[in-house]
């Protein structure tokens, strides 16, 4: 009986010691939410976020790709007749004048045919002379009637036709005259001469190039444009915009004049060519070097800009966070017009508004937000931040927008 008792008070005991930490921890509880933070529009805590402000700014479209260089005029030089060398008035690497003596072939026998030719229309003149003396004098006697109408005739017949046959001489010595000056080949336009490989006695004929006259200065860049910057580019050559372009070894940019927009988008890589003309006095531009160009083909005037960490790319498309003086997020679509770099221009945020550029993952809707005072503000036009828009494209490859600064491509062929 005394054992039983024992037990039930044991039980009682357990009861009263588990009801009393039960109480305890509750009241703990309770007094921890109390304490806790105004919880944001979810219930949470606020999201700690970083902030930038949006900065309104011009924002300069440019296209960044790379290009090859190419002369304006490049002339192989050919004999027209088959010949002999005699001269070679040039140097390899030679930079020569338009009209410039370069080669000499062996004329003699063009020399005697224009001396015969000359001779012949001579002859012919000394006798039609003698005709005209003849017809003139029948005109007389045939006013006095000495002889007949018909006499006179013949010989006006042969005037006319000695005037014929000295015409034809003419002829004959502006042919040998054309013949006489293959024997001489000069150069067609201004320019540096490539290797020379003919020398005095080798027989040349038409099918043999003796050496190509290459235009350097002035020279152009020949550059792909990606098909969705056609329409600001053609506007851009209306206005012959500038193009920078940037070579190996050398820490000045070149400037030269957009001149030329092909007629022809490549539908394989979606790029139309175009073309600008440099002044290439130093010879800085070689034919057929690669080279960085870069051409701004529009400007966005008073573009609203933010950095591209706010921007998040969801389903409904491109938004951002917004955060008001309450330090109260609210998430607002925007559209993106230009990218450049760490940059964007956007519509549909004011200039001077706080978005959110760190956190935004933690942001709710409508949600409170406290800024980290330990991460400095952002803001657009901060230095390592590009300030000109580019778009990067290489040959075949679709735009990209990285912002870096103009580099020369490297110096390899596929």
């Amino acid at each position: 009986m005394k054992k039983s008792v024992a037990v039930a008070l044991s039980g009682v005991l357990i009861v009263a010691v588990a009801g009393g930490w039960w109480s305890m921890s509750a009241d703990k509880s309770a007094t921890k939410s109390a304490k806790a933070p105004n919880a944001g529009a979810g219930g949470g805590m606020p999201a700690l976020v970083t902030l930038a402000t949006a900065k309104k700014q011009d924002v300069p479209v440019t296209v960044q790709v790379n290009g090859s260089v190419v002369s304006l005029n490049s002339v192989d030089l050919r004999p027209q007749v088959t010949n002999t060398v005699s001269a070679v008035h040039v140097k390899e690497g030679q930079f020569v004048k338009a009209g410039q003596l370069l080669f000499s072939l062996d004329d003699r026998n063009d020399q005697a045919n224009l001396a015969r030719a000359r001779a012949q229309q001579q002859k012919d003149e000394a006798t039609l002379a003698d005709l005209e003396r003849q017809y003139k004098r029948s005109q007389d006697l045939v006013a006095q009637n000495f002889i007949a109408k018909s006499a006179a005739d013949a010989t006006l017949s042969q005037l006319e036709a000695q005037r014929a046959a000295v015409a034809a001489d003419r002829a004959a010595v502006q042919s040998a005259q054309v013949a006489l000056g293959y024997a001489t080949l000069r150069a067609p336009i201004a320019g540096r001469i490539g290797a020379v490989n003919i020398y005095p006695g080798t027989l040349v004929q038409p099918t043999l190039s003796l050496v190509t006259v290459t235009q350097l200065d002035p020279i152009a860049v020949s550059f792909p444009v990606p098909e969705g910057n056609l329409q600001d580019l053609l506007e851009a050559a209306r206005s012959r915009s500038k193009v920078e372009a940037v070579v190996t070894g050398r820490k000045e940019l070149l400037t030269g004049t957009l001149d030329f927009v092909d007629n022809t988008v490549d539908p394989q890589i979606g790029t139309v060519r175009a073309k600008a003309v440099f002044a290439n006095a130093d010879q800085s531009l070689w034919p057929g070097q690669f080279v960085g160009t870069r051409i701004t083909v529009r400007t966005l005037n008073g573009a609203t800009v933010v950095p591209a960490a706010a921007l998040m790319m969801l389903s409904d498309g491109a938004s951002l966070y917004v955060v008001d003086e309450a330090k109260t997020a609210t998430r607002r679509k925007v559209k993106t017009l230009h990218t450049f770099g760490t940059q964007v221009a956007v519509s549909g945020v004011e200039p001077g508004e706080q978005v959110v550029i760190e956190g935004s993952q933690n942001v709710r809707p409508g949600g409170k937000v406290r800024v980290d005072a330990k991460a400095p503000a952002a803001a657009p036009g901060a230095p390592g931040a590009p300030s000109n828009g580019t778009t990067g494209v290489t040959p075949g490859s679709a735009a990209s927008s990285d912002g870096t600064d103009i580099k020369p491509p490297r110096q390899e062929r596929a």
